[in-house]
Order: structure tokens, then sequence, then C-alpha cells
């Protein structure tokens, strides 16, 4: 079989799968289905798999859609718990003293603290939480879900205390001729790492920085009374400040201290000094910015949890007790994910592994104390106490967000478990790369010189696969780095593109979408969001690869293995 050949059969369920979302606007309910029974009818037939591969593979997925759905519970019970103590009108209150255009909160709460939670988090948390407390400010549910999404962009390199590159990186590298170059370099693995770290923070940043006017006009054009790109554009001083105030302290992070601490320290940083300029009333324009009347909004953009809230009591509750469960939840996210710290060594301690199963050699491991999902419980528990909520009111949030969980449940088992039979191909009986592989090595074969461009396109079609920088990470790097070497170019700079545009990838991402609709109830909408996101995505692969074209064939960039 030709590489072409295994590239096109490769590509087939995904693109079955976007055909159906974006083309046909099947909900992914049933479009997911489709795409995971083509993906396995392509594993049998044209790459052999086996059976128990197969169904280890679809089990090990069904494992990580346990910890998908974890997380989405605790975020839509968190919310559920606030909409009923009276924290949600009281979080729309504070934003009084602030600003209530619409503009500059999607600045201050998307683009800032979403990113904070990456940094945190990661793995899709950021959405889950940012989206339904869009939704409590008075967003539409689909704006929401779009501006989560996007916030999974420049942050999600250095996602989860920078797991993608700690975890995916240095797994997705290796062997003896890589560890023979780090050694005739005087090198060692974190020395590496750091060097990629300094290249992807530049890049992230020279995209990035237009990220929250990217938010802001596709706000204001789909979900504006004028349909307007201008109205967005006219906050642009604010949204150059916010984008800046993130990605310069971001890149010193990411280059003096390393893959740990651009995303979780950056944000926060950016956080404090956008919310002192809007206090002041800085770089705003003459004009406020809202949606139309409720009364006007759409079909498609609404959930029902909008009127939900909209209705919701004030009970009293200060900004600060009603602001106080995200600020813990971001504490004991940091707290339960710094190395340096021996917590989240001891939540790890419990897991449920399944190893060798059916005789694969696959394993499936979950460690429920130690997912984003157990920490948001306990900052609910500790909600209920701090806003003296009584147990009918807490069971009440309990019922209704399992309500939303099942939705989004039904498409889960089907996604990640069809991303597990991708990555899991690379052993078959027809002697075949893997498919994500296949499609890659065609790629490589195919465009030469200007690698540097296609390599981010690259690392985002392994997050789209997949939903997650370190898995498209772990997929890739060695791909990556072979390729750099083959072609004489850095391999630090192209598994930096690698990286980054991975990190671009989880705009699209299938699974992410619909973990983000499941926590503000708009399942069966995730091709007009993924019709939406594109674009940031597009722009953000366009200026990367292009930054990397300039990085390689004009400046000239090496790195310390393969010398001047």
């Amino acid at each position: 079989m030709t590489l072409g050949l295994q590239a096109a059969l490769a590509l087939f369920p995904i693109a079955l799968g976007g055909v159906l979302l974006v083309g046909f606007r099947v909900p992914a309910k049933h479009a997911m289905p489709a795409a995971y029974v083509a993906a396995v009818l392509v594993a049998v037939g044209a790459w052999r798999m086996s059976a128990s591969r197969i169904a280890a593979a679809s089990i090990q997925g069904l494992f990580l859609s346990f910890d998908l759905l974890f997380i989405i519970f605790g975020a839509i019970l968190l919310l559920h718990t606030l909409e009923r103590s009276g924290g949600v009108a009281a979080i729309r209150r504070s934003f009084d003293g602030i600003s209530d255009d619409r503009r500059v909160q999607v600045v201050i709460v998307a683009w800032l603290f979403g990113s904070f939670i990456e940094g945190a988090a990661g793995f899709g948390t950021p959405a889950a939480v940012a989206a339904p407390l869009l939704v409590a400010l008075g967003f539409p549910a689909a704006a929401a879900v779009m501006l989560g999404m996007m916030i999974q962009s420049t942050a999600v390199t250095f996602g989860a205390v920078g797991t993608p590159v700690l975890v995916g990186v240095q797994g997705g590298l290796g062997g003896e001729a890589f560890a023979a170059a780090l050694a005739a370099a005087d090198m060692s693995m974190i020395d590496y790492l750091r060097a990629v770290t300094a290249k992807a923070v530049l890049l992230h940043a020279a995209a990035g920085v237009l990220m929250p006017t990217w938010m802001i006009v596709m706000l204001t054009r789909f979900f504006g009374a004028n349909r307007s790109w201008q109205e967005g554009l006219s906050i642009l001083p604010f949204a150059l400040v916010g984008g800046l105030a993130f990605t310069i302290p971001y890149v010193l992070f990411g280059t003096f201290l390393g893959p740990e601490f651009p995303s979780l320290l950056g944000a926060p940083v950016g956080l404090a000094i956008v919310v002192t300029i809007a206090r002041r009333g800085w770089l705003m324009p003459k004009d406020k910015w809202d949606f139309p009347a409720r009364s006007t909004w759409k079909d498609e953009w609404v959930s029902g949890l909008e009127e939900e809230l909209a209705d919701v009591p004030d009970r009293g509750i200060s900004t600060l007790s009603a602001w106080a469960p995200y600020a813990l939840l971001g504490a004991l996210l940091v707290l339960t994910r710094l190395p340096s710290l021996p917590v989240g060594r001891w939540l790890r301690l419990l897991d449920f592994t399944w190893g060798d199963i059916l005789g694969s050699g696959i394993t499936a491991t979950t460690t429920p104390l130690y997912l984003p999902g157990f920490v948001l419980l306990v900052v609910v528990l500790v909600t209920a106490g701090l806003h003296r909520m009584d147990a009918r009111a807490l069971g009440e949030a309990m019922r209704s967000s399992t309500k939303v969980l099942f939705g989004a449940g039904i498409v889960l088992v089907f996604t990640v478990p069809m991303v597990r039979v991708y990555i899991n191909s690379d052993v078959n009986g027809a002697a075949l790369l893997s498919m994500p592989l296949a499609m890659a090595e065609w790629v490589a074969g195919n465009v030469g010189a200007v690698w540097p461009f296609f390599a981010p396109i690259t690392g985002a079609l392994g997050a789209f696969i997949a939903g997650s920088n370190t898995v498209s990470n772990l997929m890739f790097s060695a791909f990556q780095y072979g390729v750099a070497e083959r072609l004489a170019m850095s391999t630090v700079m192209i598994v930096a593109l690698q990286a980054v545009g991975a990190a671009a990838g989880n705009m699209i991402a299938i699974h992410n979408v619909v973990a983000a609709s499941a926590t503000v109830g708009l399942l069966g909408k995730e091709g007009s969001t993924l019709r939406k996101t594109i674009l940031p995505t597009i722009y953000y692969l366009l200026v990367v690869g292009l930054l990397g074209l300039v990085a390689v064939h004009v400046i000239g960039v090496t790195d310390p293995l393969m010398g001047p």
C-alpha cells in the first residue's frame, strides 16, 4: 500500500466526522459514532489491527472519557452551586465596578482568567470553567463555548504546569540516537526542553498577542445586533494591551524559568494589569458594547441556561465571597500541580489501572483524586459552607448537573476511543506506521524545504485528533525531530513549531468542543462552533508557520545538537 493511500485512509474517519459536523450540521452524538465505526473499519481492513487491540484501545479511551466527564461534572456542579447560593448574581454585580462592556469582560474572564486555569490545570478545564462563568455574566451559551475554545490556544503549550512539554515533548523524544546527540552536545533533556520552551514562547507571543482582539471581533461579528467586525476593533488599544499584559511576562517566565511557568504566572500578572486599567477607564472607547435584547437572540445561540441564570436571586453574597470559589480553585490547582510540592504525589497514590488490556500491551489508568474534577468537588463543598447553603439546595445542584452530564457522555464514549484506536494503530498486522504518523510522513515527503510551515499544521492535526497538546507532542515530537535532522534544520525550532501548532489545534478539537458545550447545555451544535473557531486556528497556524520559515531560512536559527 502506497504512503499516499495510507494517509488518505487514515484521514477518512476524521474527514467523515468533520464533514458531518461542519458540512451537514449533524449533532456530535450522531457524527462521532459514525467516525468511530469508520476508524475501526480502516484499522481492521487496512492496518489489520487485531480485534483485541481495537477493543483494548477503546477501553483505554473509556478510561480517558471518565476523566473528561469528571472534570465536566465538577465544572457544571460549581456553576449550579453558585447559582443556588446567590454567587452568580454577586459575580455579575462585581463587574459593575470594573466594566459592563462585554468586550472588556472577554479580555478579563476568557483571555486572562481562562489562561490562568489552563496554566494550572489544562486538559480542557479552562473552557469547562470559563464558559459557564461567561453565561452567568449574561453571554449566550454559543458565544461562551466559542470563547472557551479560543482560550485553548496561547496558554496551552504550557498548560497543567508545563505538561505538554515536560510529558509530551519529553515522552515523544528519546531513543539511543537522541541520547547520543544530547551527550555529544553536553546537554541534558531538561536543557533541551528549556531550549524548545524559549523558542515556543516567542512564537506563541507573536500570534497570541492578537488573540484577545480575535475573541472580541468574533463576538461582535457573530453575536452582535449589527454583526460588525468594526464594533470589536473600536476597543483595539485595550485588546492589544490585554494581549501584551499576558504575552510579555509569558515570554520572560518561559525564557528564564522554564516550561512550568509561562501560563501559570503570566496570566495572573496580566490579570492584575488589565483589571487596574479597566477600573481606571484607561484605553476605553467612547462606545459601550452589549448583546442585543435577549428576546431577539437566535435559537442556535441559547441553551436555556441563560434564562435560568438570568432569574437567579441576589441573596446579598459579597463580591469577595462570590469570587472566593474561583480563587480557591486556582490556588488548589497550583498546589496540586507544582512538582516541588508533595500534594500531587499524594493524590496520585489512589489509581485504578488495567494493565495489558486483553493481552494487547495497552494500559489504562485513572487517578481520580488528582483530576481537576476532584478539586472542583472540594471547591463546591467549601462554597456550600461559605455561602451557607442547605442540603436541599446542594442536592438540587447535584441533580441538575448530573442531567447535563449524560448528553456529553454519549458523545465522548465514541470520540475518545476513536482517538485511542488511531494512536494505538502502531502495532498492526500490515507492518505500517500508525495512522497519525502515516499522514505526517506523507506530508513530510511532499513538502521538503517548506516543512517549517507545515510543522505546526502537523501538531494541530494531532491535537484535532486527540484533543490534547500533550498527546500530539507524544505522537509527533520524534517524527518532527527526525524530519528536521533529514532536512538539516534546527531540531529545537521544528519541535517548538510542533508544540505551538498542537496548542492551536485545541481550538478545533472535537471532544473539547463537546466538553465545553456540555457545561452550558448546548450539545448538538458542535459544528456551528467549529465553523467559527477554524478562523482563529487558521490565523494562528499561518502566523506561526510563516515565522518558522523566516526563522529557518532567513535568520538561520540553529541548536546545540547541530552546531552552527
